[in-house]
């Protein structure tokens, strides 16, 4: 049985990671509570302070890359992950809870306790080519961020690509990573063909937020500025406004939208933040933190939109909430990418060019027979 430890004796443990706390996952029968008696001076640096969380990573032995779902309310039947758990430590990102079926803890674990699937690459093509495979829009970024910090070391969501393209399958991507245009160049191939779009997503303006909110996150400027290069290299660019946190950012949609859309993206959307499980706690732990004079009045109005409760997981209202609150920001929404021309267009990704690239040893059936 894995027991995870719980650190909450010294949080600056935890230091520029966005969890306050390590609690351990709703399956583990034990919890251990990390206490400091004074005796562990030896791993600290010298002025006393404990050494920072690392990250680790850990290879994920999966036998398949391409995630299913039949949600009703998601317009997309596949997907891609090619790592669980994220560094770039956002507090409230919905994925958290997924790192409890690991026996790891949905805090400070989801973002320093890493799983990469080297081989991603490798189990895509292999599932592309299974015969009566029917393509549909691969998406990559809805659950984990494809382009955070170790991807720029490990390369699997280049990888990724470079089979997606050889496929010519197409491809939707959502991240917050400005790493995403190391692959203009393979991105922008697959553009031409009407097989790849990519949203950023923007949760603030305020760089003082951001850094707290989405510790290893790249800047909102600089995210902004990827958008531009991938409009100007041909690539469907949009912005994703997520979460909306009443009373916390909420105020900057249109700033974000406006933006955005000056950077040259075409399509926006919205997603209400969403607490589910053990999100719940380590948002609120978060906000109480950090937003001390705000967080009583950010939870209740959180509460409007979710029926009374920190969370409503009901299809086709999870992701926008209800009521009065819910149906200002809704409408404050569409109003402002009208103004701005956003979601004007709305071309779909081109399935029908698919095709499983020639193996080697293919081409000798074109001369009739086998090599001599």
């Amino acid at each position: 049985m894995t027991t995870v430890l719980d650190i909450t004796a010294d949080k600056r443990l935890l230091r520029g990671r966005g969890a306050l706390s390590n609690a351990v996952g709703r399956y583990e029968k034990q919890t251990r509570t990390l206490i400091d008696d004074g005796w562990d001076d030896g791993w600290r640096d010298e002025d006393g302070t404990p050494p920072p969380l690392r990250t680790e990573v850990i290879r994920d032995a999966t036998r398949t890359i391409i995630a299913r779902n039949s949600s009703p309310d998601i317009s997309f039947d596949r997907s891609i992950n090619p790592y669980r758990g994220c560094e770039h430590g956002c507090i409230y990102c919905f994925a958290r809870p997924n790192h409890a079926y690991l026996g790891m803890s949905p805090g400070a674990d989801f973002e320093s306790r890493l799983f990469a699937k080297p081989n991603a690459a490798e189990l895509l093509a292999r599932e592309l080519s299974a015969p009566g495979y029917v393509p549909k829009v691969i998406a990559i970024g809805t659950n984990t961020d494809p382009y955070q910090p170790i991807e720029k070391k490990m390369r699997i969501m280049r990888s990724i690509l470079e089979v997606l393209r050889d496929f010519k399958h197409p491809v939707g991507i959502v991240t917050k990573s400005p790493l995403v245009i190391r692959d203009i160049d393979i991105l922008s191939e697959m553009a031409r063909e009407g097989l790849a779009k990519v949203a950023l997503s923007v949760t603030t303006l305020d760089r003082r937020l951001a850094r707290t909110m989405e510790p290893r996150a790249g800047t909102p400027q600089r995210r902004l500025q990827a958008i531009r290069a991938l409009s100007d290299a041909g690539i469907p660019a949009g912005v994703m406004f997520a979460p909306v946190i009443p009373a916390l950012n909420d105020g900057e949609m249109e700033s974000v939208l406006a933006a955005a859309a000056e950077c040259g993206a075409r399509s926006a959307g919205y997603v209400l933040l969403r607490l589910p499980l053990e999100i719940k706690d380590l948002f609120r732990e978060w906000l109480e933190a950090n937003e001390p004079n705000r967080a009583k009045h950010v939870l209740s109005l959180i509460r409007q939109m979710r029926g009374g409760k920190d969370y409503d997981a009901q299809w086709n209202t999870r992701m926008k909430g209800t009521g009065p609150y819910a149906e200002m920001i809704a409408k404050r929404f569409q109003m402002a990418a009208k103004r701005l021309g956003l979601n004007k267009e709305s071309r779909a990704l081109d399935v029908a060019k698919f095709r499983k690239p020639p193996r080697t040893g293919d081409q000798l059936s074109l001369f009739g027979g086998e090599a001599a």
